[in-house]
C-alpha cells in the first residue's frame, strides 16, 4: 500500500509539473494554439498513442479515488476513538469528549470557562485545554486540579489503559462579576501567595 502511495503522489506530481509547464510556454508563445492542435491531431490520428493515453487516464482517475479514500478514511480515523468490544468494535467521536470534558469541571468554581481539543494518537490520547480562570485562584494548584479530574474522568469513561496526557493553557485571567460564584473566605493563617501566584500584579478581564 505505501508503495502504490508513492507511486499515485509522484504521477501526480509529474501531471502537475508537465501542466505548469505548458502553462509556462503558452505565456511566453513558446507554444502556440497551432501546436497544441497539431499536437492533438497527431494523437487522435495513432491509435496506440491513444490507447497509452486512454490507459493512464484510467489508472490517474482510479489513484485519485483511491487517495481521496484514503484520506477521508485517515480522517474520520482521527477523528474517533476506537475499541473492541466482545460483541464488536465500538467508536468513540472526539468532540463528545470534549464536550464531556467541558462539563466535567463545571463544578470547578475557580474556572470561569475550559474548552478542550482532543486528539488521538499511538502514543496516547492528548487533551489540550485552554482556560479562563479567576484572579482570585492558585493557578498552579487549579490547574493540577483540573488536570487530575479530565484524567480520571476520561479514564474512567473510555475505560482504556492508553496515556492520557493533558496540557492546560491560562489563557485570560478574569474578574468576578455580580452573580458569580465567590471563593471561600480566607483563613488568618493562609498566605497569600498561595491565593496569588502574581503577588500585587494587578491582572483585569
Amino acid at each position: 500500500m505505501r508503495f502504490l502511495k508513492r507511486l499515485i503522489i509522484i504521477l501526480h506530481a509529474v501531471i502537475l509539473l508537465a501542466i505548469g509547464s505548458i502553462f509556462v510556454l503558452m505565456y511566453f508563445n513558446v507554444l502556440t494554439p497551432d501546436n497544441i492542435t497539431q499536437a492533438v491531431s497527431y494523437i487522435y490520428n495513432q491509435p496506440d498513442i491513444k490507447l497509452v493515453f486512454g490507459i493512464a487516464g484510467v489508472l490517474f482517475v482510479a489513484g485519485g479515488l483511491l487517495m481521496a479514500q484514503i484520506n477521508l478514511g485517515k480522517l474520520q480515523t482521527e477523528k474517533t476513538i476506537a475499541f473492541d468490544n466482545p460483541e464488536g468494535q465500538v467508536t468513540v467521536s472526539l468532540s463528545a469528549i470534549e464536550d464531556f470534558i467541558k462539563k466535567s469541571i463545571r463544578h470547578i468554581e475557580e474556572v470561569k470557562e475550559l474548552r478542550a481539543n482532543v486528539t488521538a494518537s499511538k502514543r496516547g490520547i492528548n487533551i489540550s485545554c485552554k482556560a479562563t480562570i479567576f484572579a482570585d485562584t492558585n493557578i498552579p494548584e487549579i490547574t493540577e486540579r483540573i488536570q487530575n479530574i479530565v484524567k480520571a474522568k476520561v479514564r474512567d469513561m473510555l475505560g482504556v489503559e492508553e496515556a492520557i496526557n493533558i496540557k492546560i493553557n491560562v489563557i485570560k485571567i478574569s474578574l468576578r462579576g455580580k452573580g458569580e460564584n465567590q471563593p471561600a473566605p480566607i483563613r488568618a493563617n493562609e498566605e497569600t501567595s498561595r491565593r496569588m501566584p502574581f503577588g500585587d500584579v494587578d491582572v483585569g478581564s
